[in-house]
C-alpha cells in the first residue's frame, strides 16, 4: 500500500497528462532531440525507505521477553543521480542510472510482555547503478509519457554492526516506473515514480561480532528484511 503522501506526490507528478489528447497542435520545441544516438542528463528527488520484516515471535527462553519490530515512520529521503540513455529503436531506450540515496529508516521494538519500547534510526547511503528499458509512444506536442522497468544492484555505504538490527550491504531491485517527458526550449523537464522492490533479504542473521549479547534478541526476532522504495525524480536532460 502507499502512504498517503506518495499518494499525493504521484498524483502530482501525473496532473500533467490530464488534457494532452485534447491538446490542439503546437510549435514542437527541440524536433530532433529523440533522434540522438546517445544523450545525458542528471536527476533530483524525493523517496520514502522502508524495511519490511518479518516478525517470527522468538521468546527468549532466559528472560521470556518476546520482541517485534516495525518500522513506523514515514521519513522523506534525498536522491540524486546522472542519466544516459542509448536510442534503441523510434520507442526503445536503454538506460543507465548512477543514483546515490540518501535514506533514513525509523524501526521500533516492542516488548509484548513488559511493553518496554526501543528505537533505531538506521541510516543507509546506497550507491546504485541502475539498467532500464524504458518504452516510449509517440510524442504529442511538447509532452511524451513513457514507461520503464529494469534492475538496479545497490551497496550501502554506512553499515553499523553494533546496532540492534544490522542489514547486509549489497541489495538488488526490481524498479517500475511512469514518466511524463515535457519538452521546453532548451531542455526536457521530466517528472517520474518510480516503485521499487527489494529482491534480496538483507537482514545480517551473523551476529558474532556483537559486544552486547543482549542485543542479539532481536536479530532472532526476526527471520528476514526486505527494502521498498518509492521513489519521485525530476529530470532534467
Amino acid at each position: 500500500m502507499l502512504r498517503p503522501k506518495f499518494r499525493l506526490l504521484l498524483l502530482l507528478a501525473l496532473l500533467p497528462l490530464v488534457g494532452i489528447r485534447g491538446q490542439v497542435q503546437r510549435v514542437q520545441y527541440r524536433p530532433y532531440v529523440d533522434l540522438k544516438k546517445f544523450h545525458y542528463g542528471f536527476f533530483i528527488g524525493l523517496h520514502d525507505e522502508s524495511l519490511r520484516l518479518i516478525n517470527n515471535g522468538y521468546v527468549d527462553p532466559a528472560t521470556g521477553r518476546q520482541w517485534f519490530v516495525d518500522n513506523d515512520q514515514f521519513n522523506p529521503n534525498f536522491t540524486v543521480g546522472l542519466v544516459g540513455e542509448w536510442r534503441l529503436s523510434q520507442y526503445f531506450a536503454l538506460r543507465l542510472l548512477p543514483t546515490m540515496h540518501f535514506g533514513n529508516k525509523h524501526l521500533t521494538f516492542r516488548d509484548q510482555v513488559s511493553g518496554d519500547q526501543q528505537y533505531q534510526d538506521l541510516k543507509s547511503t546506497y550507491i546504485a547503478c541502475g539498467v532500464h528499458l524504458k518504452f516510449t509512444p509517440p510524442r504529442i506536442n511538447n509532452y511524451r509519457p513513457y514507461l520503464t522497468a529494469g534492475l538496479t544492484p545497490m551497496y550501502d555505504l554506512t553499515v553499523k554492526d553494533q546496532e540492534n538490527i544490522q542489514v547486509k550491504p549489497f541489495n538488488l531491485m526490481l524498479e517500475l516506473g511512469l514518466g511524463l517527458e515535457r519538452y521546453l526550449p532548451y531542455f526536457k523537464f521530466i517528472p517520474e515514480i518510480k516503485f521499487c522492490f527489494g529482491l534480496l533479504d538483507i537482514l545480517e542473521k551473523d551476529r558474532s561480532s556483537l559486544r552486547d549479547e543482549s542485543k542479539k534478541i532481536f536479530t532472532q526476532s526476526v527471520d528476514k528484511g526486505k527494502t521498498n522504495m518509492v521513489v519521485l525524480s525530476f529530470y532534467f536532460e
